[in-house]
């Protein structure tokens, strides 16, 4: 029997990637305007940013997304009391569906802002500093950059576009979503509000009808991390967010954040930061060069 082979259509195609960055600003932190020939996209993983672009001028808070059009002059600002986490990606993509989110701020779903942690993880592999593509003789000498990376970073890339475009970034769940899903986006929604409490797996399971098993098991499945990691993972990037406003001495961010003791956050901290509070704070100034 023969068969015709379909060719694949493209939606879409990232031609080109210039940068991947995660930004942790300082307050009052600001960039000049400026303009660059590709598409850029911002993200606000933690905080607001003030931004000022041809097609939009306004306050992106936590969760949302803007992709600045080619040749757009725009800049940003941190605001007096607020140092932001911000994911910036320049990339080349001649899609005019994109335009529309220059003008028209997004708001990323839990799996859309999964997609985007895997290409920040993804371009570890390939961008380092200066952030200019090492020579790919250079690239196979490298014991740490895996094989297909970028690659990788083209097909994510494309895809977390795609989901954007069709709408996923639509702040409510499908009522399609198969219930034993809806009750961990629940729990990840109360997390997320709750965090500086003194959060328990006991306590979720009543609040939300669970045992242990199943509450540990479905969260992994869903976001990719546990329960409580998740719950530290949020402690400490708001203790980084608020080392970097520079009001709190560390034992009241300790307690901010809901912490026992200083001796134990500054232990968490060291697990995930792999630098201790005072250090992150001297290489954040070392990295913007305050």
């Amino acid at each position: 029997m023969d068969f015709k082979l379909k060719r694949f259509e493209k939606a879409l195609e990232v031609s080109r990637i210039a940068n991947i960055h995660y930004y942790e600003f300082t307050k009052q932190y600001n960039t000049s305007p400026n303009s660059h020939a590709f598409r850029e996209l911002v993200y606000v993983d933690n905080g607001e940013i003030r931004v000022k672009a041809e097609n939009f001028s306004g306050v992106l808070q936590k969760n949302q997304l803007i992709i600045h059009r080619e040749d757009e002059i725009h800049s940003l600002t941190c605001g007096n009391d607020n140092a932001p986490n911000v994911i910036i990606i320049g990339f080349e993509c001649k899609s005019p569906e994109l335009d529309v989110f220059a003008s028209d701020p997004a708001i990323l779903t839990p799996e859309l802002q999964k997609t985007l942690t895997e290409i920040i993880k993804e371009g570890r592999n390939v961008f380092l500093p200066p952030y200019d593509i090492p020579d790919q003789k250079d690239m196979k000498k490298r014991k740490d950059y895996l094989f297909g990376a970028d690659q990788m970073i083209k097909l994510k890339m494309e895809m977390f576009l795609i989901e954007l475009i069709r709408g996923s970034f639509i702040e409510s769940h499908s009522d399609e979503v198969h219930p034993s899903d809806k009750k961990i986006y629940q729990v990840y929604d109360y997390i997320t509000e709750n965090f500086k409490q003194n959060i328990s797996l006991n306590e979720l399971c009543f609040l939300f009808n669970t045992n242990k098993t199943t509450l540990c098991y479905s969260f992994k499945k869903v976001y990719g991390i546990t329960v409580v990691n998740y719950i530290h993972t949020l402690k400490i990037k708001e203790a980084k967010k608020l080392i970097r406003e520079g009001n709190m001495n560390l034992t009241e961010i300790s307690e901010s954040v809901g912490f026992a003791s200083l001796h134990y956050f500054s232990r968490l901290f060291k697990k995930y930061e792999n630098k201790s509070p005072s250090e992150y704070i001297e290489t954040i100034k070392a990295r913007l060069n305050l």
